[in-house]
């Protein structure tokens, strides 16, 4: 079973960049599709972004397209996602995902949905300030 790790979540201003990492281990990384989501206490799990098993193939979030970059390097077994021009709506906790079962890919009407990962990280808290 593999296991993920995030980190590099902080307080930052409005307008700031950060960089989130998830690291994973005992699985192999780069044969599945990744993502990641946000929750806000009382919400639902977000949808953020997800990437394809080779990095060739990405989908983002309305909320932030054009702002925010994922990429994975399956040599290290991380992902990333690298944020801009944060906004106070972005303050959440960040979790990284393994889609479930063989899925290398997840097409629009897959990626957004939380049941179509079946390994999560422990999340980091973003904060940003207005």
């Amino acid at each position: 079973q593999v296991k993920l790790v995030e980190s590099g979540g902080g307080l930052v201003q409005a307008g700031a960049s950060l960089r989130l990492s998830c690291q994973a281990s005992g699985g192999n990384f780069g044969a599945y599709a990744m993502g990641w989501f946000r929750q806000v206490p009382g919400n639902e799990r977000e949808f953020v972004a997800s990437i394809s098993w080779n990095g060739a193939a990405s989908g983002y979030a309305d909320s932030v397209k054009g702002r925010v970059d994922i990429s994975r390097v399956n040599r290290e077994s991380t992902m990333y996602l690298q944020m801009y021009s944060l906004q106070h709506d972005d303050t959440a906790v960040y979790y990284c995902a393994r889609a479930r079962g063989d899925k290398r890919f997840l097409g629009p009407g897959m990626r957004e949905r939380p049941e179509e990962y079946g390994d999560w990280g422990q999340g980091t808290q973003v904060t940003v300030s207005s």
